[in-house]
């Protein structure tokens, strides 16, 4: 409680900035509509009649189940942090406000495009969201921390699952809410900052746990395993890129977790074991990266 009253003037400040910078963005805008046709009662879902790699279509129906499951992440943040007074929540008002736009982009796009199976999809979505699985940190610090790198992963999986789409229009979509989501990652990335300078020990030890610890949050669709195996070995995210793009330039760089001073005994024993977690992350990366191009060097 102290820490979230003493961190309160930054997340106001951080606030007015993520609104400056946000943009105002309609959803029915980046859907093509002229594509959309009648659904008949009972219609099998054709696969054939829109081609695309089935790691990309895994990844889109994990990207937009997880963005369904905004209910139960607002209600998370807003136990976790609305008791540190009214900018927290105002944040977290605003911050659901904009996720919502999400899955409705999303969804809109895919149906009027046939692009994954509609019932699958709605049964995937009740199940996801009467589940309620979410990630529950321990504390606020480590909730901040969480979202710092989920955010980033989230941001990490929409802007590469849409790099690797034919369609314009599902490009555009996905680096639609792949910008929302970078804004979301920057505004709890400067807040872990402003943590290690008021409680650097506890902020650190947060870091290693969820460092260690990390899973996304779309744990509970059904076949996420499978789905998540589909999405690494497309290159869409797996652990080279989670080193590289987060825990690198988050971690290492950014909170400069290597060359901070100061800390207590236990501290100190969690920052070389995160960073020899990240290491570790590196190396498993580079070998799967390197079994990736193997059948290519082969043909």
């Amino acid at each position: 409680m102290d820490v979230l009253q003493e961190l309160e003037p930054v997340v106001a400040r951080l606030l007015e900035r993520h609104l400056g910078n946000a943009k105002e963005w309609f959803p029915h805008e980046l859907v093509p509509w002229s594509r959309g046709r009648d659904f008949e009662a009972g219609e099998a879902f054709d696969p054939a009649s829109a081609p695309m790699d089935e790691a990309l279509r895994s990844a889109l129906v994990v990207n937009l189940l997880t963005e369904d499951n905004l209910p139960h992440y607002f209600e998370t943040i807003h136990g976790m942090f609305g008791s540190g007074g009214e900018a927290w929540r105002e944040w977290a008002r605003r911050w659901t406000a904009e996720e919502g736009r999400h899955s409705i982009a999303i969804r809109d796009y895919l149906t009027v495009s046939r692009l994954v199976d509609p019932v699958a999809l709605e049964r995937g979505r009740m199940r996801q969201v009467s589940l309620g699985e979410v990630p529950r940190p321990a504390t606020p610090i480590d909730g901040m921390v969480y979202v710092t790198l989920q955010e980033l992963a989230t941001r990490l999986s929409h802007g590469n699952t849409g790099r690797l789409m034919d369609d314009p229009w599902g490009r555009k979509v996905m680096a639609r809410v792949a910008g929302d989501e970078q804004l979301h990652h920057v505004f709890y990335r400067d807040l872990v900052t402003a943590l290690l300078e008021i409680a650097p020990d506890d902020t650190v030890l947060a870091i290693d746990r969820n460092v260690r610890e990390f899973a996304m949050p779309g744990t509970g669709i059904e076949n996420f395993a499978g789905h998540a195996k589909a999405i690494a070995k497309a290159g869409i995210y797996d652990f080279a890129v989670h080193h590289d793009s987060i825990l690198v330039p988050i971690v290492v760089e950014h909170w400069d977790l290597p060359n901070l001073q100061g800390l207590s005994p236990e501290a100190e024993e969690a920052r070389a074991r995160c960073l020899a977690y990240i290491e570790k992350v590196g190396k498993a990366g580079r070998r799967m990266a390197a079994r990736r191009q193997e059948p290519a060097l082969a043909s």
